[in-house]
């Protein structure tokens, strides 16, 4: 056992040992489990320090953050779980105990976050019993972990597109929106994911395009973030771009430059959402303004994967065919003999979009 004197968060309130199997009652406060279940054996139904009354048959929630923080504390192997029943109202219920402390806080969190995850009649249990409103403000309760798990959790939900659009309707947005821009640890890049699975709804599309600072937020995640925040973030733009306000949005954002820095980084996500921004008027204005941007489309053309130089492609078509300067820019740097070397592709997507650029730039030979 380590020197040290160990916390007394490690002792059980009844025995004063070391717990090794630590569980959360409903009253909110953790014991050893055999202590606890001497204590219920013999007849209480009281909280052993609250006084707090107990149901007939309480749940005991293993506290595995607890455990965890005691073996490493002690050097010995976790004690092995012990058979858990999943109660989700219980554990609702117990994040409601203003008693309760943050290590019991996680575990209980935990514990959602992995009941939810393979279990889709469970999650709408969940997402029908007023877990969201429970949950939800564990996001910006200032503790990494909590954050985290909090943001798993809804993630969890919004697998179901049943729950995607209530999830919007209890008005989640603005927390997951906060972390996109304050989150800490890898908060950031959860909260684009779940953005990523709520758009998948059409509805959800337009609502979270619309909503204050959603864009702009994911748009200073592609430029600040690290690889996987930007990885997430480009996600959740391009999904979110499909919907076509929604990229007119993302370029008053300034979203344009910094997809095509990501895109020149080797970002193939990146792109794909300049191929959807070059859709629309605006994207091809501001794409033309760029004297990087045809570099870096060519680049990919030899250099990509099938799917980046298919979108790749795509976004050339685009600016071609609305600018006679791009065209010719686009002609001098042999595009042209690219194309016609890409009609050998094995992908009949490569092939088609390689004949449809081939088509634009004949045409501006005439």
């Amino acid at each position: 056992m380590a020197s040290a004197p160990p916390p007394e968060d490690f002792r059980c309130p009844i025995s004063l040992e070391i717990m090794k199997d630590p569980v959360i009652l409903p009253s909110g406060h953790t014991f050893d489990r055999v202590c606890i279940q001497r204590w219920l054996d013999a007849g209480n139904r009281t909280c052993p320090i609250s006084k707090q009354p107990l149901p007939e048959h309480p749940s005991l929630i293993p506290n595995f953050a607890l455990r965890s923080l005691i073996s490493n504390f002690t050097q010995v192997s976790p004690a092995p779980p012990q058979p858990y029943s999943a109660d989700p109202q219980g554990i609702i219920h117990l994040l409601l105990s203003p008693s309760l402390k943050s290590p019991e806080r996680v575990a209980l969190l935990d514990q959602l976050t992995r009941v939810s995850k393979t279990d889709s009649s469970l999650r709408r249990i969940l997402a029908e019993s007023g877990a969201v409103s429970v949950v939800v403000k564990y996001i910006d309760s200032g503790e990494p972990v909590l954050q985290e798990k909090a943001l798993q959790f809804l993630l969890n939900l919004s697998l179901d597109d049943d729950s995607k659009v209530g999830l919007v309707a209890e008005g989640i947005l603005g927390k997951v929106v906060y972390t996109l821009r304050r989150g800490v640890g890898d908060s950031r890049a959860v909260a684009a994911t779940v953005v990523t699975s709520l758009v998948v709804v059409e509805v959800n599309k337009a609502a979270i395009g619309s909503y204050p600072d959603a864009i702009p937020a994911l748009v200073s995640l592609l430029r600040v973030g690290n690889s996987r925040e930007k990885k997430e973030a480009t996600t959740a733009l391009f999904m979110l771009s499909t919907f076509p306000d929604n990229r007119v949005r993302a370029i008053q954002c300034k979203a344009i430059p910094i997809l095509i820095e990501n895109a020149n980084s080797g970002s193939e996500r990146a792109v794909e959402v300049l191929s959807l921004l070059a859709k629309c008027k605006q994207g091809r204005d501001e794409m033309v303004k760029s004297s990087a941007i045809l570099n870096v489309l060519i680049g990919i053309l030899s250099d990509g994967s099938c799917r980046a130089v298919q979108h790749a492609l795509s976004n050339l078509t685009s600016l071609c065919s609305h600018s006679q300067k791009m065209c010719f820019k686009a002609l001098t740097l042999g595009v042209f003999d690219i194309c016609v070397g890409l009609l050998d592709s094995e992908s009949d997507k490569v092939r088609r979009n390689a004949n449809s650029l081939l088509q634009v730039l004949q045409e501006n030979q005439r």
